[in-house]
């Protein structure tokens, strides 16, 4: 060996040496190009002769990778291994590695050779890679309420370095206490990429509470934020320890209804056959949970119980009540009285609660109860007497017929507006509806028969003084009444005559009117002379004049005289 060589070596060795506890160490992602720097990053002197990059064999040997000389632009690839398709150096003298895997986990050197120096920059390459997303496998079908059971494992594929997993309940981390709850880690390398899988096993003791609960585990790496994998819920198995018997039925109940009665125990599974307790007397009914009375009746009212078939002591009971309503009403059906009349109604009601009573007459609701203490025929209909409580209602009915002999109210005529007819008005009473029968002919009229009464109207033009009778009749009678009607032609002559004698009579009283009044005048005249006459008589007297006159007339003068001087 040259002695300068030797120097150099030995040179290079000591340098090497020196740097060793000063390596520099990047982390490059797996499966992708990792880019070691030269120099530690900055930049590489510019007086270089050539740049080399090399790396420590696993033997503890150095690999020669690539060279790079200043006066070429490109490098010259040394290697002749797996790297020899994967190096390349960029332009800031970075040697680049294609595909990384954990196998670049190396240590690489860049030598910078300048004519007066060799400068080593050794550099530690890490090669990381996130986990797959963590998933719960190996899941349990069930778990048992208060026995440590396998839940599952929580599986993390490829990562470098190992991923952590943590377990939670409901987003609440699980610790493991050894007892009621273990985890057991485990990681195992693949052969080939050298990658780690963490596995999980988690064993917990479950409880009621966890229905519904769910369960997740995460993994925990430095190259990216916890993943979680997705949630899990478990079938958990506990005892029954209560049961409720429910009345699956509408409310309230009422004779005839059919009652189905439901037992539910609290466990999971719950038990699938019972005992149903019904009035006493013990019915069992296997791989169901129901038990239906038919047509209950009110005898059916009381306590009724239930229970699982391997344990009577858990028992539920319920109170069932059936509503029931009875309901009389007399008279009923169809009855037939005579106008004046009496009827009685009466409702008889037996009941399990308080009810209510409604009536009507041919649909129309009345406000109480109807009497009849002397029947009309206005009475007669369709009566409902409706009695109800809560779910429960009964209906009686009974119909009203009132009867009666027919009686014509009134019989009555009119000149038609017209001046040319006349119109004969006969109305009745009675029941079933009387028939009109006139003893004329002419145009007739007929209002509608209600409450018993009916009003019939003929139109005719009478040529002749005519008596017309009206008569009406049913099957339990009749009655007739007549009238008399005049011509119309008689009555044209006759009202003619009047208007004549009226005018000769208003002349006559003209006349006689002008006799009075002269004669009222000269009354009035003689009345006033008669005044004047006397007034002057008495003013002679008091002069003491004397006036000619019977003896008579003197001798009473004498005596008045003699009556003022006393």
């Amino acid at each position: 060996m040259h002695s300068t060589d030797y120097y150099v070596g030995a040179f290079v060795a000591l340098v090497m040496l020196l740097q060793v506890s000063a390596l520099e160490t990047i982390v490059g992602l797996y499966g992708e190009t990792i880019e070691v720097p030269c120099s530690t990053g900055a930049p590489v002197t510019s007086d270089y002769m050539f740049i080399k990059w090399k790396y420590d064999k696993d033997d503890g040997t150095a690999g020669d990778l690539l060279v790079k000389r200043k006066e070429k632009d490109e490098a010259s690839i040394l290697a002749s291994d797996e790297y020899r398709d994967r190096v390349n150096i960029s332009d800031t003298s970075s040697l680049l590695i294609a595909h990384g895997t954990l196998e670049d986990q190396k240590t690489f050197t860049c030598m910078v050779v300048t004519e007066a120096d060799v400068l080593l920059y050794p550099i530690n390459v890490l090669v990381h890679k996130k986990p797959l997303p963590p998933q719960i496998t190996e899941k349990a079908k069930e778990l048992e309420d208060g026995k440590l059971t396998r839940l599952g494992e929580c599986v993390s594929e490829g990562a470098n370095p190992v991923a952590n997993i943590t377990w939670s309940r409901n987003g609440i981390p699980l610790v493991a206490d050894g007892k009621m709850i273990v985890i057991t880690p485990t990681v195992t390398v693949d052969k080939e990429t050298g990658l780690s899988t963490t596995t999980s096993e988690l064993q917990y003791t479950a409880s009621k509470g966890d229905v519904d609960a769910t369960f997740t585990c995460s993994s925990h790496h430095s190259l990216a934020p916890d993943q979680v994998s997705a949630p899990e819920t478990f079938t958990i198995h506990y005892p029954t320890e209560k049961v409720k018997l429910q009345v699956v039925s509408e409310v309230p109940l009422k004779e005839g209804d059919n009652v189905t009665l439901k037992c539910k125990g609290d466990g999971n599974p719950p038990p699938t056959s019972y005992n149903f307790h019904i009035k006493g007397k013990k019915v069992t009914v296997d791989n169901s949970d129901t038990y239906t009375l038919i047509g209950v009746t009110r005898d059916s009212t009381g306590e009724y119980k239930c229970s699982p078939v391997d344990n009577d002591n858990l028992v539920d009971s319920k109170n069932i009540t059936v509503s029931y309503l009875d309901v009389s009403l007399s008279p009923s059906g169809t009855i037939v009285r005579r106008v004046g009349e009496n009827v009685a109604v009466t409702v008889q009601k037996n009941a399990s609660g308080e009810v209510k009573i409604t009536w009507t007459k041919d649909n129309t609701k009345l406000e109480k109860q109807p009497r009849f203490d002397k029947l009309k025929y206005s009475d007669s209909g369709n009566y409902v007497c409706e009695v109800s409580m809560a779910g429960l209602t009964q209906r009686r009915s009974f119909r009203l017929v009132v009867e009666g002999v027919p009686v014509i109210k009134r019989l009555d005529k009119q000149r038609g507006e017209d001046g040319k007819h006349k119109v004969l008005i006969c109305e009745a009473e009675g029941s079933p509806k009387p028939m009109v029968l006139w003893s004329v002919n002419g145009t007739s009229e007929e209002s509608p028969y209600v409450n018993g009464k009916i009003t019939h109207k003929i139109v005719m033009v009478p040529t002749a003084n005519l008596t017309v009778s009206c008569t009406v009749s049913n099957d339990l009678g009749h009655d007739m009444r007549v009238i008399n009607v005049s011509s119309l032609f008689k009555e044209e002559k006759k009202m003619e005559r009047e208007d004549q004698t009226d005018d000769s009579n208003d002349q006559a009283k003209l006349i006689v009117g002008i006799v009075v009044g002269l004669l009222l005048a000269a009354a009035v005249v003689g009345l006033v002379y008669w005044i004047y006459t006397k007034k002057s008589k008495q003013g002679s007297w008091k002069t003491g004049e004397k006036e000619t006159g019977t003896s008579e007339e003197s001798k009473k003068l004498e005596e008045n005289n003699h009556k003022g001087e006393a």
